[in-house]
């Protein structure tokens, strides 16, 4: 037999060690995995939303629940929701009006299907007109679990079989909804003590 060094060798294995560990910006930040997000299924009509919001479920069920929705939900340029009048109670009604920028307005109405303050929510809704849904009713869940940061809301909004284009357009806007809930109940952070003088100087 010949020595190993007069026969072929096989060809040196290469380990790439790392010499640091790098941050991957590929992954999201903290601030996005609780920004709202919101997905489609469009074969069983379905929408699926999300967000974190730094408020105890007992806070958020009452925003979404009493007139305190006329405070958060819609945006002076956008539209805004006016009158909500609302039966607490399973079988219950309830009614909002939708006052848009340009001066036209809209009926919301529903039914509490399901109540179980302060954690989950079940409610119908349909409008008196709708450029996508015409006037057909879905069903909305809002599920509000408590985590260390505040509460996890996921909201399950169904009713959308054979109008995919309206579950599209309804998710893009639940983000946008989402986003004004979270920011309504985000806790007003104290101004720095310099800036706070600077601020009490000249106003």
């Amino acid at each position: 037999m010949r020595p190993l060094s007069d026969r072929a060798k096989p060809w040196p294995m290469e380990v790439n060690m790392p010499t640091e560990i790098k941050t991957d910006f590929r992954l999201p930040s903290y601030s996005k995995w609780r920004a709202p997000r919101a997905v489609v299924d469009s074969g069983a009509g379905v929408i699926i939303a999300t967000v974190e919001v730094d408020a105890p479920p007992e806070r958020i069920f009452r925003a979404l629940t009493t007139t305190e929705v006329e405070q958060w939900w819609g945006h002076p340029g956008f539209y805004r929701w006016k009158n909500w009048q609302a039966d607490l109670r399973v079988g219950g009604q309830w009614s909002v009006a939708v006052h848009f920028a340009d001066g036209s307005t809209n009926g919301g109405y529903g039914e509490f299907a399901e109540l179980e303050e302060p954690r989950k929510i079940v409610m119908t809704r349909r409008f008196e007109q709708h450029p996508l849904l015409g006037t057909r009713e879905t069903t909305i869940t809002y599920r509000l679990d408590p985590i260390e940061s505040g509460t996890r809301v996921t909201l399950r909004d169904e009713g959308f079989i054979g109008r995919s284009e309206a579950a599209f357009g309804n998710a893009e806007h639940w983000e946008r909804v989402l986003g004004w809930l979270q920011a309504c109940l985000a806790p007003v952070k104290p101004l720095p003590p310099g800036l706070r003088s600077a601020t009490l100087q000249f106003a």
